[in-house]
């Protein structure tokens, strides 16, 4: 495994949907729902997520927390954004994210899942067991990740093996390949 691939396989990353949905309730907590100006007090703090610069985020909501005008209920929900950042700080490195082509948010993996598992279990009258699901699921991956006719091969040469104690002879797709090779 190379180095690049040990470091993505380890890294946590924190959505960035979730971390902007704790600045969006921060901006509208100090400055109202309907007040235009809450696009321009959050941009510049979104950037500096994306930035990778989290702690000047924090700094940023410290010191609006600190104003004496703020009130206790907007002082509480920048302290829940500050809090939230402070304890995710070391999964929001996004600009080391974005430089190595890391994902930043889950919608393509929740994308994925709807496509793999939602499109196929929950279709009308559809019954599940848990073993019965998984081995569905297990061949949908299979099938949508391009490997069907590698998977079937392994598991009929397995299954054959099984049975009789000795090789599958190639069935006559495989060796007219083998032939036209």
């Amino acid at each position: 495994m190379s180095a690049f691939h040990a470091t993505c396989a380890r890294a946590l990353i924190l959505d960035i949907i979730h971390a902007n949905e704790y600045l969006w309730d921060a901006a509208t907590s100090v400055l109202g729902e309907t007040n235009p100006k809450r696009l321009d007090w959050l941009r510049p703090k979104l950037v500096g997520l994306l930035e990778g610069r989290t702690t000047d985020v924090i700094v940023a909501l410290e010191v609006e927390r600190a104003n004496p005008a703020t009130t206790p209920s907007q002082r509480q929900a920048l302290e829940r954004t500050i809090g939230y950042y402070r304890r995710n700080q070391a999964s929001m490195r996004y600009d080391t994210y974005l430089a190595h082509g890391w994902p930043i948010g889950t919608g393509a993996v929740e994308g994925a899942c709807a496509h793999l598992v939602k499109d196929r279990m929950e279709q009308a009258g559809m019954r599940w067991t848990v073993n019965g699901a998984q081995a569905v699921l297990d061949l949908r991956a299979v099938r949508l990740n391009g490997d069907w006719d590698t998977y079937w091969q392994a598991h009929r040469q397995h299954e054959h093996q099984r049975s009789y104690t000795t090789p599958a002879a190639p069935c006559p797709e495989e060796q007219m390949t083998a032939l036209a090779a």
